[in-house]
């Protein structure tokens, strides 16, 4: 069974930068595709970015790209989210989850870490 908990959120001002951090136990890491996704106050979950395993693909939603930077350190089965120039649009819970499939990550992923609430001021 593969667990992932996510740590790093806190409140923070615009223009700030914060680094989330997922830590990946319990399964072949090397085989999962990690995904960060955030849900905003009253809206549904969406897709942040993701990376392979090997950290050769990413992929970003179109509101962070050139902002926000995914990466791997697979020697401690860790995957970061470095956000910075944070808007207080950022502010949401953001969460991690892993799946074997690069399609399946942004749809319907099959592990799910419990989030970290990111908040930012204006």
């Amino acid at each position: 069974q593969v667990q992932l908990v996510e740590s790093g959120g806190g409140l923070v001002q615009a223009g700030d930068s914060l680094t989330l951090s997922c830590a990946v136990s319990g399964g072949p890491s090397n085989n999962y595709v990690i995904g960060w996704f955030r849900r905003a106050p009253g809206k549904d979950r969406v897709f942040v970015a993701e990376i392979t395993w090997e950290g050769d693909s990413t992929d970003y939603a179109d509101s962070v790209n050139g902002r926000f930077t995914i990466s791997r350190n697979n020697a401690k089965n860790t995957v970061f989210l470095q956000m910075d120039r944070l808007k207080p649009e950022d502010t949401a819970v953001y969460f991690c989850a892993a799946d074997e499939s690069w399609a399946a990550v942004r749809v319907n992923a099959a592990y799910w870490g419990q989030g970290t609430q990111v908040t930012v001021s204006s």
